[in-house]
């Protein structure tokens, strides 16, 4: 779409996303005919399609636990709000941060969180804070009624069924990385 581009066929589009035609076909099908034969895609219309699938055509809310590199970087980076994900706040534990902002993001006390939660929509909680503290601060937010946790700990949360928790772990993401290194190396 941002090169201009009408209308795309399945075919095109396995060539961009390394997969089967056919797959992509049944997959689109799955959720409704976007296409039409001989003719394929309208490149627009199965963007919007496939943003209201994904639920980024309404914004989402989130909070942040945590206010050091990492919440900064994720508040800074500009790509989420394009896709609906909007930071509402950031908490810390560190009175020296609170009241100062990160992209016009507002830091609260930790104190503050259930108040916060009372009185604003919050649908994902993204935690940033030491692996140790994790387990008590996620049944915090729980409590509060939050029921979607974006997890950077590192720690794996032990929630009601009803949570859900989409783990980010570095480290395994550069263990990959590395044995891919260390494969490619052998074969060569």
């Amino acid at each position: 779409m941002d090169q201009g581009v009408e209308r795309i066929s399945s075919e095109e589009l396995s060539r961009l996303m390394k997969a089967t035609a056919s797959q992509i076909r049944q997959d689109l099908n799955h959720f409704g005919g976007f296409g039409q034969q001989g003719y394929g895609y309208n490149v627009k219309s199965l963007y919007n399609e496939i943003g209201k699938i994904l639920g980024v055509e309404e914004a989402h809310n989130i909070i942040v636990i945590g206010a050091g590199n990492l919440a900064r970087a994720l508040v800074k980076y500009n790509g989420f709000s394009q896709h609906g994900f909007n930071f509402c706040s950031l908490f810390d534990i560190d009175g020296a941060l609170c009241g100062k902002s990160v992209n016009g993001v507002r830091i609260r006390a930790i104190s503050e969180i259930e108040d916060y939660i009372k009185t604003r929509s919050v649908d994902i909680a993204a935690l940033t804070i030491p692996m140790d503290e994790a387990m008590d601060m996620s049944d915090r937010l729980y409590k509060s009624g939050v029921r979607y946790f974006w997890n950077f700990t590192n720690m794996d949360l032990e929630l009601p069924e009803d949570a859900i928790v989409k783990d980010v772990h570095l480290l395994d993401t550069l263990l990959e990385l590395s044995y891919r290194i260390s494969s490619g190396k052998k074969t060569e």
